[in-house]
């Protein structure tokens, strides 16, 4: 319609001056061809089936034919006056703007395919000079012309950016169940946690949302997969009873696709911010905590859940009640299944594919090798490791660090700190990082036997307290 209307306002703003602008021109075959892509295009996306994602980008497509189109039709028939090339927007920087505005595109996207669009018709120009159409001075006039198009550009990068966030702001505070949802408590890289409230019980949760595009393509088998997996191992994981383990209270999937868990609020630290903060830990605390998390894998193992990314940032520390130095372990949303070889590894070209993180990761995970909960063992001795001492197992980034650990053999934890470190348990934590499964704990019950045996006076509930008082005040929060 908008074609049929502007290019008949064309014709009859021309034809004052050119009387012969009131017969058809090449330029009008321009303008018809247009119509019809656009007609095409507007019977494309009434289909159902069509992922969104598709749709979007043709019409990003769309937008920089329309930048051909305008650029071609204003300039491919002769003008019967001169030509002002004094600085003024054109109506692709309107359209640019518009789009942005409307249809919620990735700024970058809107930014690419607006600079397309808008130096059409300075494209446009230099080809009507070209062909002998059109005259000006110098091909500079063309860029000082439509040098505000550009500018209109970037405010509708801008404006997509804007309109991408409340559009995520909206179906958050939409799609979220019974939860309404408070403040940004952390980013990752696969999402973001937030502070909710259940609307009915005001009772606080945590709200974590993982962004669609780390579990697959949209409409894609390899995302239909995830969202299958995402709600069969979410089940499970809301089925766990140990008091170790974060509580799930609900999980789903959002109309754009964004899977969300609504897990209990803690207070307190993970682990990793614990030994940032305040260094290496003492042994005997060392020993109380892994007590705990093993508590929270027994119960996962036997239910034949494997965790895969067990580490600092994942076992949270703080009160419960009145008790201090409270471990739980987080993320089991994400666990799997006992599982056997992992071919996606075998077919890819780097380690991003391969559940976990490489500085925790045991070395039959990161070969793709069958995996049961002595992986989970494996990353509990690094996290140990890392208690004990404030270091990796191996330092590196990446592949470096999983290349060390299937060659090299690690240094007792006694050798990287100045805290008393047990032989016992210098030799309990080296076991775990045995690079064979079967050199390993058989299971985390065996594990928590063996912790329990250790000639190490315990950590008791006033020493915790106590530690609490004194970094965090009262609350261990």
């Amino acid at each position: 319609m908008l074609w049929s209307v502007g290019d008949l306002l064309f014709h009859l703003a021309l034809i004052p001056r050119d009387p012969s602008w009131r017969y058809w021109q090449s330029s009008d075959n321009i303008a018809l061809v247009s119509a019809l892509m656009s007609l095409a295009l507007y019977w494309y996306t009434r289909k159902p089936d069509r992922a969104p994602n598709l749709i979007l980008n043709v019409g990003l497509a769309h937008l920089v034919w329309t930048g051909v189109a305008v650029g071609l039709l204003l300039h491919w028939d002769p003008l019967p006056h001169e030509i002002d090339t004094a600085p003024s927007v054109s109506w692709l920087g309107v359209v640019v703007l518009m789009f942005a505005a409307i249809v919620p595109n990735a700024p970058w996207k809107i930014a690419v395919a607006g600079t397309i669009a808008v130096s059409m018709n300075p494209v446009g120009m230099l080809i009507a000079r070209a062909r002998g159409v059109w005259h000006f001075d110098s091909p500079m006039d063309v860029l000082v012309m439509h040098y505000q198009d550009y500018l209109i550009v970037a405010v509708a990068t801008v404006v997509s950016y804007v309109v991408v966030g409340l559009g995520r702001e909206v179906a958050r505070a939409r799609e979220m169940g019974s939860y309404q949802l408070g403040e940004l408590l952390g980013r990752g890289g696969m999402g973001e946690v937030y502070k909710a409230t259940h609307r009915m019980l005001a009772r606080p949760a945590a709200i974590k949302l993982i962004r669609p595009e780390t579990m697959g393509p949209a409409g894609s088998s390899a995302g239909q997969s995830a969202l299958t997996r995402f709600r069969r191992e979410a089940t499970s994981a809301a089925s766990l009873q140990s008091p170790h383990t974060v509580s799930l209270y609900d999980f789903g999937v959002t109309d754009d696709g964004t899977f969300y868990f609504a897990m209990e609020l803690l207070e307190g630290m993970d682990l990793e911010t614990l030994v940032r903060t305040h260094g290496p830990q003492p042994a005997a605390r060392v020993v109380y905590i892994l007590r705990q998390v093993c508590e929270s894998l027994e119960e996962a193992h036997a239910a034949g859940l494997v965790h895969r990314d067990i580490k600092p940032a994942n076992i949270h520390l703080g009160r419960l009640g009145l008790r201090y130095d409270f471990a739980k372990v987080l993320d089991f949303g994400l666990v799997k299944r006992q599982v056997e070889a992992d071919v996606t590894f075998t077919q890819a070209t780097g380690v991003g594919v391969v559940s976990g993180t490489p500085a925790y990761m045991a070395p039959e995970t990161a070969l793709g090798e069958d995996v049961d909960g002595r992986a989970d063992l494996y990353a509990l001795g690094c996290v140990a490791y890392y208690l004990l001492t404030g270091m990796l197992v191996f330092e590196g980034q990446g592949l470096q660090q999983i290349v060390r650990r299937l060659h090299d053999e690690p240094v007792p934890p006694s050798q990287r700190t100045e805290l008393p470190i047990p032989v016992e348990l210098d030799a309990l934590v080296l076991s775990l990082l045995a690079r064979e499964p079967a050199g390993r704990p058989a299971n985390a019950t065996e594990l928590r036997a063996r912790l329990d045996a250790l000639p190490i006076s315990a950590w008791t509930d006033e020493q915790a307290a106590s530690w609490w008082r004194l970094h965090h005040g009262d609350s261990g929060s």
